[in-house]
């Protein structure tokens, strides 16, 4: 395992961290979720990624049970607040980020998280009232650094202007080989501001590990099959032709001693701005194949070939 400095702060990163945004959320699979943690930690990941939605705090549940017992010092834990808890309780607050900061350290067994996050852009509070929220908990010993997850990048220069507050050390946007949205801006920004990027979906949502085939049903067990995950798998992605070229590119990864998987996630980390790309997992053996990604040196040219491979077969709304 790699590791990368986080931002402008003095915190290093495993390049693969372990999210808890589904397997987490569910009782029913908390063994599993627990047996991924261990294992993740075994093999060298140091950052742990959840946020208090995931599950209305059951992932931190989770987290707290499978982290107990572990030195503090030997992971980096970061969690989020923005989406609602109740009818009452929801955005970022003076009160909301103290009462949501409070109950996910309560849920976590810690004292403090390493990186506290806002989960999207609060439009109904002034960014001045969040951003002296925010230094209040890092001064109070709560958090340690502040990071921001899909916000408008007029947001992030605004928060970026106020004086006398925290600075954001972290950014969590969607990349992968098929959104390369935030090249265009957002790490140009964050690369110019001393905040790295830590990726989620980096696989889109599995595509990018092969599971669909042209011209097959979706597995019944995977995301594309599941009602609630329509919004986070665009329908392009699983196009015949798109996946016909993500079948090729699994090819491409061969030539570099890799699987699919692990040469879509050394693509992320091509990338100087990105600390850390998130995994998720249902199985220990997964963690294993994706931790295997970190380090890597991959000829340009093969992840050239990649993208140009994925270029031809998309369609314009999937060039984001």
């Amino acid at each position: 395992m790699k590791y990368r400095k986080l931002g402008n702060s003095d915190v290093l990163v495993s390049e693969i961290a372990l999210g808890s945004w589904l397997t987490f959320s569910s009782g029913a699979h908390k063994q599993a979720a627990i047996a991924c943690v261990q294992r993740a930690l075994d093999l060298g990941v140091t950052l742990i990624d959840t946020a208090n939605i995931y599950g209305r705090g059951a992932a931190e549940r989770v987290l707290g049970e499978a982290l107990a017992g572990r030195p503090r010092d030997s992971y980096v834990l970061a969690t989020k607040l923005f989406f609602p808890m109740s009818d009452t309780d929801r955005g970022l607050s003076r009160a909301q980020v103290h009462k949501q900061l409070d109950a996910s350290l309560d849920r976590l067994r810690v004292s403090y998280v390493d990186l506290y996050q806002c989960h999207r852009h609060d439009p109904a509070t002034p960014l001045e009232e969040t951003l002296q929220a925010l230094t209040e908990v890092v001064r109070a010993g709560k958090a340690r650094y502040i990071g921001f997850s899909e916000w408008p990048i007029d947001r992030i220069e605004a928060a970026l202007a106020i004086p006398g507050v925290e600075r954001f050390v972290s950014s969590q946007p969607q990349y992968s080989l098929l959104h390369r949205g935030p090249e265009r801006a957002l790490i140009p920004l964050c690369a110019r501001s001393g905040i790295s990027q830590i990726v989620w979906s980096p696989l889109a949502q599995g595509v990018l590990t092969g599971k669909y085939r042209p011209g097959q049903p979706v597995p019944a067990d995977s995301r594309a099959a599941q009602d609630s995950m329509k919004d986070f798998l665009r329908p392009e992605w699983l196009q015949p032709e798109m996946l016909r070229a993500v079948q090729s590119v699994g090819a491409v990864a061969a030539e570099a001693g890799l699987t699919l998987a692990q040469f879509a996630l050394a693509w992320v980390l091509r990338e100087p701005n990105v600390a850390a790309a998130i995994i998720g997992a249902t199985r220990p053996e997964q963690i294993d194949e994706n931790v295997a990604a970190s380090g890597h040196l991959v000829p340009p040219e093969l992840f050239e070939r990649a993208e140009r491979l994925l270029a031809q077969a998309a369609v314009p709304a999937s060039r984001e």
